[in-house]
């Protein structure tokens, strides 16, 4: 329910924000007024615009994909009430979290600004790799499955090199903190998930 919400709310904003620059610049991520005009909700708005309907579209996609799964377990687990609760928690969390190190580097930049809901999404995948680590994650151009818990050190490696170098228009440090925010919180409030992480990738290791 929760991952269907995000997914409406965050398309009828983005749409509306596609025709109308005004709303756009009012709700995207923006350090340095954040910082100088203390406008602290730019930290949650700016998940809720993108750059074009593809930015949108694979960023939905993918929450839709993996966030039903995930908002599933955390109601199993915590009950139908406290699951959507921290399930909310953990997307919240991740789009805060995946924006204060842009913050930090950038809220004396004038011209830095960005958008989207990338590391919220990251923080959603990476909690479902968490819950079940080899559950397969196949892409177009390669034609098998690759077990989820590799992905996820080959994503974090790449994101981690991508912001070092920080070449390119794409928010990878907010991908890589987004993810490490979805390992970590699910564990916080429920440590057995790391206990069942372990087993999981300790079974695979010696088949």
């Amino acid at each position: 329910m929760i991952t269907y919400i995000i997914i409406a709310v965050t398309v009828i904003v983005s749409f509306l924000s596609f025709s109308n620059r005004s709303l756009f610049d009012k709700l995207l991520f923006d350090p340095y007024r954040i910082f100088h005009q203390r406008q602290y909700y730019r930290f949650l708005t700016h998940g809720l615009v993108h750059a074009d309907w593809m930015h949108l579209g694979i960023n939905m996609f993918v929450l839709l994909s993996f966030g039903r799964m995930v908002e599933d377990v955390f109601i199993v687990i915590f009950g139908n009430g406290k699951g959507m609760y921290f399930y909310l928690l953990l997307y919240i969390g991740g789009l805060l979290l995946s924006s204060t190190p842009s913050f930090g580097k950038h809220k004396n930049n004038a011209w830095y600004t960005a958008v989207g809901a990338s590391g919220a999404v990251s923080a959603i995948v990476f909690a479902s790799i968490l819950i079940s680590p080899l559950s397969g994650i196949r892409f177009i151009f390669i034609p098998f499955d690759i077990p989820a818990f590799i992905f996820g050190l080959l994503y974090l490696g790449y994101s981690a090199y991508m912001a070092k170098r920080g070449q390119d228009n794409i928010g990878h440090d907010a991908h890589f903190y987004g993810a490490l925010f979805g390992l970590l919180f699910p564990i916080l409030i429920k440590p057995g998930l790391l206990i069942g992480f372990i087993n999981q990738i300790s079974a695979f290791a010696i088949n």
